[in-house]
């Protein structure tokens, strides 16, 4: 069954993977997590390490999406053979820049060149007819996350094909010349994005770092949310449970 992003009033969390570690998303996928996504810009995957971490998610039932290094035809084909429940794309800046997308992601209208062999094609067994439909079901979320991005919102919204748009409050805090996700001025492009997505009838999507934060935007209308990461899982987790001694050298060495 193809995976779904939520619809309506419905809502789901997920997190970033950025450990190239295939135990770590057999981990996850026993969490209660709804989806997650392995980060392939910001962290040291390649093709082997991709193809064993969404082999993982297929064996315990956790979708995976791939947020991919390159938006090129070939980087596209790859992670969506083996098998990727969708892709967020980072930097879409413009309308025409997510039709390119949509067009190296699809079968049916696109560019997309098909092989019965990769993960996605059942390694034969679906068909070819079979294999282009559910391989079109595939998801194409895009990062708005520059000034030009957020005036372009709707227009890359609206785009056929664009299931998402997910905020970058990093980068796009970079492209005002701020260093702050939390900047006023970042906040109030964020809001401009969600009521643009929202209005195209697009789920909107961003990372957050707290439930108190995910409730904020929940109530904006933002319905996919990516909280934190592996690794701040982790950081945190062991902290908590850390000498309060080595806790505060940590942070004084910082």
């Amino acid at each position: 069954m193809s995976y779904q992003l939520p619809q309506g009033e419905h809502w789901q969390v997920g997190t970033f993977i950025k450990t190239t570690s295939p135990q770590c998303v057999e981990i996850l996928g026993g969490s209660g997590l709804d989806f997650a996504v392995l980060d392939a810009e910001h962290a040291p995957f390649d093709r082997g390490t991709l193809d064993l971490a969404l082999m993982a998610g297929k064996s315990v039932g956790l979708p995976l999406f791939v947020r991919v290094l390159e938006s090129t035809a070939a980087g596209l084909l790859s992670v969506l053979d083996m098998g990727a429940a969708g892709v967020l794309v980072p930097h879409v800046d413009t309308p025409e820049q997510a039709r390119e997308v949509v067009a190296h992601c699809r079968y049916v209208g696109g560019q997309r060149g098909y092989s019965s062999s990769p993960r996605a094609a059942g390694y034969g067994r679906l068909g070819m007819k079979e294999a282009i439909r559910q391989g079109d079901l595939k998801l194409l979320v895009a990062q708005i996350e520059s000034l030009t991005a957020v005036k372009n919102a709707a227009a890359i919204a609206a785009v056929d094909g664009v299931a998402g748009i997910f905020v970058g409050r990093a980068d796009l805090a970079l492209s005002m010349g701020l260093d702050s996700a939390q900047a006023p001025e970042v906040l109030a492009a964020t809001e401009q994005v969600v009521h643009a997505g929202l209005a195209a009838g697009k789920v909107v999507g961003m990372a957050v770092g707290s439930s108190e934060e995910r409730n904020k935007y929940l109530a904006m209308g933002v319905r996919w949310f990516i909280h934190a990461s592996d690794q701040t899982l982790l950081r945190q987790a062991a902290s908590a449970i850390a000498r309060p001694s080595t806790v505060t050298q940590l942070k004084a060495k910082a």
